[in-house]
């Protein structure tokens, strides 16, 4: 085993005795007994019988207080089967944890160690949550950001981001006890809990954490039991100056099915969400992620991909995956056209074609301005520039009328469209930056329309 795990869970042990093939060892309390029997049962008898012979036993020894007697287990003779652990009764143990002397046992934090800050992109998307995530792994506890909620759609990076907090803690402070889990694994331990009649022990554990992340926290809705629990957990925590830190798919005012006290405090610290990323910040992510493997993926490449797959990361870095397999496994250079081959099934046919709405859309992510105000009868500059914007792009790039492309734009009609088709030329004669953006925009329409050829 790694020498972080011998230390947490092997280097407490104290060998009380060996009487003839009986090996006697005292752990600290239940929870590590069970954590034991559940991880290293396997490990534990082979072990024994290597060395005390087939009738070999391993009895653990439990303190429970100063004037009761000692508990016992009997490790080998309770196991018939190798993959059917034993969890000792919990009769006569109400709190193990409130035993004086007891050393506070080291929380196996359970975090994916690929998850860090370092490969993370940071985007206008992501700003926010990940700024506070910095702020959190410096000062764990100690700022306005608890409990932190980072919600968003699936695929985003809200796990990703939740665990690199957490690696990054572990790295920063030693004696901090982080702990991951997933809102499906705290339900199913909450269950485990009750069955073995060990619910304060549950409680207690987890009251033991000093930054706390429990992943899709929507999923504990109309879960009432597992609610309750979490809520004593949370105020324990929270009163304490831990860190907890919380992901979902919505922000906490929509969280259906959950307990409004719950909500409330949800609400304490910083809710920040994540969206998807910009055509800009997506090529990053692709650029980065085939560096990280050792490829070299030519631009053009990544603008296809970033360009068509918009809504998922994953998928986006999926995509990304299997294409540098297909390269490797048939020796084929990265190219458009292999690219288009791999992709094609998770490109859809509707968001290939060029349509003014789809201009339209395009000239609102870039321009940073809602289709609403574009359609709107406001004359404040960003939204007039972006709706003259939309009406040039859609004069050069569709078949349709300027009347057509006026009445899409709140009624305009085409005198309208024709001034603010002159408008932007000039601009592009007279603005290098702004000839940039537009030069921006028409590459992203270039590769649309290669898309649709295709």
């Amino acid at each position: 085993m790694n020498e972080q795990s011998f230390k947490t869970w092997f280097k407490p042990i104290v060998p009380l005795r060996l009487d003839n093939q009986a090996l006697t060892i005292q752990v600290p309390n239940k929870i590590f007994y069970e954590w034991l029997e559940e991880h290293y049962v396997t490990l534990l008898k082979s072990t024994i019988r290597q060395e005390l012979g087939e009738k070999g036993r391993l009895e653990y020894q439990i303190p429970i207080n100063k004037l009761s007697n000692n508990s016992k287990v009997d490790s080998a003779s309770k196991h018939s089967d190798n993959n059917a652990p034993n969890f000792m009764p919990s009769d006569g143990i109400k709190n193990p944890f409130v035993i004086p002397g007891i050393r506070k046992i080291r929380v196996e934090a359970q975090l994916n160690p690929k998850y860090l800050f370092e490969n993370f992109i940071e985007g206008d998307c992501n700003k926010l949550a990940r700024s506070a995530s910095q702020a959190i792994a410096n000062n764990p506890g100690g700022t306005a950001f608890n409990p932190l909620v980072v919600f968003g759609q699936v695929g985003l990076g809200k796990t990703h981001l939740a665990q690199a907090i957490g690696n990054e803690i572990l790295k920063n402070f030693d004696n901090k006890n982080v702990l991951y889990v997933s809102s499906d694994k705290f339900t199913s331990q909450i269950i485990q809990a009750i069955k073995n009649n060990a619910i304060d022990d549950f409680i207690n554990y987890y009251q033991m954490v000093d930054v706390l992340i429990v992943d899709d926290i929507q999923f504990l809705a109309n879960r009432k039991k597992t609610q309750e629990i979490f809520f004593h957990i949370f105020n324990q925590l929270h009163q304490s100056g831990r860190q907890i830190i919380l992901t979902s798919d919505r922000p906490p005012k929509d969280l259906d099915g959950m307990e409004e006290r719950l909500i409330s405090r949800f609400k304490w610290g910083l809710s920040a969400d994540l969206v998807m990323p910009d055509f800009e910040t997506r090529i990053a992510i692709l650029e980065d992620k085939a560096q990280r493997g050792g490829s070299e993926v030519p631009l053009p490449v990544l603008e296809y991909l970033a360009y068509n797959i918009k809504n998922n990361i994953r998928e986006l870095e999926g995509v990304l995956i299997s294409l540098l397999a297909e390269a490797d496994f048939h020796k084929k250079p990265i190219t458009k056209e292999l690219a288009k081959e791999v992709a094609k099934n998770f490109i859809e046919a509707e968001n290939k074609e060029i349509t003014i709405s789809y201009i339209q859309d395009l000239v609102s992510e870039e321009l940073h301005v809602s289709l609403d105000k574009m359609h709107s009868k406001t004359r404040k500059r960003s939204a007039v520039l972006a709706r003259q914007v939309s009406m040039y792009l859609s004069k050069n790039h569709t078949n349709k009328s300027l009347k057509q492309i006026g009445e899409t734009l709140g009624g305009r009609d085409h005198s309208t469209v024709i001034y603010s088709c002159k408008t932007i030329q000039d601009l592009i004669d007279t603005d290098m930056e702004f000839k940039k953006t537009i030069d921006d925009l028409e590459r992203k329409l270039a590769i649309s329309a290669t898309t649709v050829s295709a």
